[in-house]
């Protein structure tokens, strides 16, 4: 493997099976990863092969909907290119012009183009980098476009949103996973979807160039870039060859592994497999290439699997040559012999010369990353727009078009309207009530445990103290755990006035995390991932669990609930889609979803796609609660740094407005510290 293949990759590597840990009696922390399996495997039990070309031609225009729908749509008019060559170096055979472009309003495209010597026009070949941390300088992509230039190729690399020269950052190195890629989650445009409609500006720009032959363009690309290749070739027809590299195997075998934010596509498995997207490639030419020793999501089986199920699709087109798989004795790279199984494909596909087999690479020397770079060192413009930027900026548009309402009758419609929507479209939705099988323990030491399941495979047990001596029942949140919720002091606090407290672990938390879960600045990265395959987002599942813990209570009357930094999120939810809830507080909770940086300090399971499209912020989510009793003690920006006081007090405008709609002023109060403090501050009224 390439010495320079970035360490976020690597951490995936290390991470990639569940499947040596067996669920037993006393580990509960597998349990979540067998439900995610049993949940994916349910959903796609009943797949078959398309058995006419009427019924696959069916199948594609309702699998390219659902991704579509999934990537949150793409622009309907394509903004001005407005390409503009920063440089030139000159080499043996071939020429590298340092390009940008611009793909989306404001928001610019890095690229390389390897042009042939030669009068042209030539077939080309868009090269999409994965997680080696040059990206498309890194030597690595650098010899497959030298390769392929010099083998006659018109070759594009290009840069990744929020990778290589595109990073947050000026230097080379970012990985644009994790916490980066998470914030265009709420507004509905995954990465995922973005780097398809990006690469296809990069067909419209090669299209554009006098010496591209248009209607002969190929797309290739290893690890994250195979994914990017994958897709991409998938959904755009012009791509004529498309060699994903280390990088297919199926979606059910990516849930026990980790693989970065910028491949996942949120509630694909509602959908298909990866042989249904293999399969839209055809009747064009796929060669799906994989090593050995990779890890075993992309293994040689599990691309198999998926070749298989994609392979009718071919022969019912007439096609069954077309697709190819191609197997090397590696590690997860992309090495000259897979190199040179490309440079054979593509000549094949694009030129028509050859049966498709291997071609010699040309000799080639790659540059130092540096001297290829569009902007060299800090060259880059200060006014560069970010993913985290674009994503923010996205976020406030779409908080921009909320309609405001004028009534309180306006309101009640409008928050019946919003509540199916965050429970249908963002949470996921509920699954239909089964047997809770609950049990109640008392214990030696006076409390009672309930123990529970919110729906089959997951198992929960939550701690209920206290004298009782008050009528209300206090449900405590914290995603680090319910032994850290007891350390707080409110807890106790709590319990010495006589109310009686609720903590538990909600699914995959605290003694029921899975361990190795944490990827840069995501603690729960690999679970949170996990449920957004299957479409049921952890704030979801966390919300249901809630739910289903009320009803394991005998659905008291008066439910007072209490969410503590990330689980603010998980409180509001509740009571904005359960009436049972009587009372809300949040402490040091996120107080937006909209920030020019990427997360810190939050919980990617918590970042729900589609929020802000289709609910709104933070604020239009606490207005569902109105006009019941809401407590914000202090809050945090994405960037996980404070907000109290004033600057609290006009965060949460939208929900201050409905409060007064609704003539509950009182209601909504503002504390200018965690809720820690709340029995001796006074609060700030609602104004």
């Amino acid at each position: 493997m390439n010495r320079a293949l970035y360490v976020g990759f690597g951490l995936v590597l290390g991470l990639c099976s569940w499947a040596k840990g067996q669920t037993t009696e006393t580990d509960r922390t597998q349990e979540f990863p067998a439900f995610i399996k049993a949940q994916a495997a349910a959903l796609r039990a009943a797949d078959q092969p398309p058995t006419t070309a009427e019924d696959w031609a069916s199948r594609k225009a309702k699998l390219r909907e659902s991704l579509l729908a999934a990537w949150g749509g793409f622009p309907a008019e394509a903004c001005p290119l407005e390409p503009r060559k920063l440089g030139e170096l000159k080499r043996d055979g071939y020429r590298v012009e340092k390009l940008v472009f611009q793909t989306l309003p404001g928001l610019w495209m890095t690229a390389l183009a390897y042009v042939p010597d030669g009068p042209g026009p030539f077939p080309a070949i868009l090269q999409v980098h994965g997680h080696w941390s040059g990206a498309k300088q890194d030597p690595v992509v650098q010899a497959r476009c030298i390769g392929a230039a010099k083998h006659g190729f018109f070759v594009l690399a290009v840069d990744a949103l929020g990778a290589g020269e595109r990073g947050i950052q000026k230097p080379l190195g970012e990985y644009h996973g994790e916490m980066v890629a998470a914030t265009l989650f709420p507004t509905g445009r995954p990465l995922s979807g973005l780097q398809v409609y990006e690469n296809m500006r990069a067909v419209d720009y090669l299209q554009s160039r006098p010496e591209v032959i248009a209607s002969k363009i190929g797309i290739t690309g290893a690890s994250g870039g195979g994914n990017q290749t994958m897709y991409a070739g998938a959904f755009d027809e012009r791509f004529g060859a498309v060699v994903p590299v280390c990088s297919v195997g199926n979606y059910q075998a990516y849930l026990g592994a980790a693989c970065c934010m910028c491949e996942v596509v949120p509630g694909a498995l509602e959908s298909t497999e990866e042989a249904g997207v293999l399969g839209l490639v055809a009747p064009r030419g796929l060669m799906v290439i994989n090593a050995t020793r990779d890890a075993p999501q992309f293994s040689v089986a599990e691309a198999q699997k998926s070749i298989t199920g994609a392979t009718p699709t071919f022969a019912l087109l007439e096609r069954p040559e077309q697709i190819k798989h191609a197997i090397f004795e590696s590690p997860h790279d992309y090495n000259k012999a897979m190199r040179e199984a490309m440079y054979g494909w593509m000549t094949k596909q694009l030129k028509g010369v050859g049966a498709g087999e291997p071609l010699p690479e040309p000799d080639l020397k790659t540059e130092d990353p540096e001297t290829i770079r569009c902007f060299p060192g800090d060259a880059r413009p200060d006014d560069w727009l970010t993913l985290p930027q674009f994503a923010a900026a996205e976020g406030r548009r779409l908080v921009a078009a909320i309609e405001p309402v004028a009534s309180a009758e306006a309101w009640k419609q409008r928050r019946t309207e919003l509540r199916e929507r965050l429970i249908g479209k963002v949470l996921g939705g509920f699954p239909e009530s089964s047997d809770l099988k609950a049990q109640t323990v008392e214990t030696a030491a006076g409390a009672t445990e309930v123990t529970f399941q919110p729906e089959p495979g997951i198992t929960l047990t939550a701690r209920k103290e206290g004298p009782g001596t008050r009528p209300a029942v206090w449900i405590l949140l914290d995603l680090d755990g319910a032994e850290s919720m007891r350390q707080r002091p409110f807890y106790n606090r709590l319990k010495t006035s006589g109310a009686t407290v609720v903590t538990l672990d909600l699914r995959a938390t605290g003694a029921l995390a899975r361990p190795g879960d944490k990827i840069g600045r995501a603690p729960d990265h690999n679970t949170a991932e996990w449920a957004l395959w299957i479409g049921r987002p952890l704030l979801g599942q966390w919300t249901y669990d809630v739910r289903r813990l009320i009803d394991a209570l005998g659905s008291p009357d008066r439910v007072r609930i209490a969410g503590f930094g990330p689980a603010g999120l998980v409180a509001l939810c509740d009571a904005a889609t359960d009436d049972r809830i009587k009372t809300v507080t949040t402490s040091d909770s996120l107080v937006s979803y909209i920030d020019d940086g990427p997360y810190e300090g939050q919980r990617l399971g918590t970042i729900a796609p589609g929020i802000l499209r289709d609910v709104g912020d933070i604020p239009h989510l606490a207005a569902l609660v109105a006009p019941r009793p809401l407590a914000i003690a202090g809050g945090m920006t994405g960037g996980n740094h404070p907000v109290h006081g004033a600057p609290l007090h006009d965060a949460y405008a939208e929900t201050r407005k409905v409060y007064e709609l609704l003539g509950a002023t009182e209601g909504l109060r503002f504390f200018g510290e965690a809720v820690e403090s709340l029995r001796r501050n006074q609060p700030v009224r609602s104004r």
